[in-house]
């Protein structure tokens, strides 16, 4: 796995394809989130997982990317039906089909996972990985799993580097990765909170 090189006095969230803070989200269509961007947005995400530095982590990784690709392939086969999430799951469903319905759920607990941890671990900085990782984990991805693939996850959370490490590849300057951290955790934030709400509704139940 090639490492990401990082732009001379940018960060790690620099590199990235897409942002969640590019995800465009049309509030007077009920919060519709663009489909394109929020998956380009999602896979980038997943490079964070590679600065990590463990193998542990690569099953995280891996379930992401495996949603991602299920919605794709929605996106792909019906794509003026799939412009937005909301209207790719409803018309989904149409079909009798739930793979990427079920591929989103997935994948928005997998995001919120992340990003509960990443916000506790900026919000508290005396706090490691580990310890924001697990608490994390316990709270989004934990309640869904099986007791085959708990000490799986589990694991990866004991293998996180420690956080004056992580941060240290994420960019020279602490602040500036900080400050960049905060304003996309939001986003990622709300999207998660919309598509949250969206998934709970009788529309996007199977």
């Amino acid at each position: 796995m090639a490492a990401v090189s990082i732009p001379p006095g940018g960060t790690l969230l620099d590199t990235f394809k897409k942002s969640f803070t590019d995800v465009p989200i049309d509030a007077e269509k009920s919060n519709a989130i663009h489909t394109s961007e929020f998956l380009d947005a999602a896979e980038s995400l997943t490079t964070m997982f590679d600065v990590m530095g463990s193998v542990a982590f690569s099953p995280v990784k891996n379930d992401m990317l495996g949603n991602i690709k299920k919605l794709r392939e929605r996106q792909l086969a019906a794509p003026l039906d799939s412009e937005t999430l909301q209207d790719l799951v409803i018309n989904e469903l149409k079909t009798k089909s739930h793979k990427a319905t079920e591929g989103l759920l997935w994948l928005t607990r997998g995001l919120e996972f992340t990003c509960i941890a990443l916000s506790q671990n900026v919000a508290s900085q005396s706090t490691e990985l580990s310890e924001s990782f697990r608490s994390a984990y316990g709270v989004t991805l934990k309640p869904h799993h099986s007791f085959m693939v708990k000490p799986i996850f589990s694991a990866a959370m004991s293998a996180c580097p420690y956080r004056k490490d992580f941060y240290a590849k994420l960019g020279e300057s602490l602040d500036k990765v900080m400050e960049q951290l905060r304003v996309y955790l939001a986003a990622l934030d709300k999207i998660v909170g919309i598509l949250k709400a969206f998934l709970g509704s009788k529309e996007a139940k199977w």
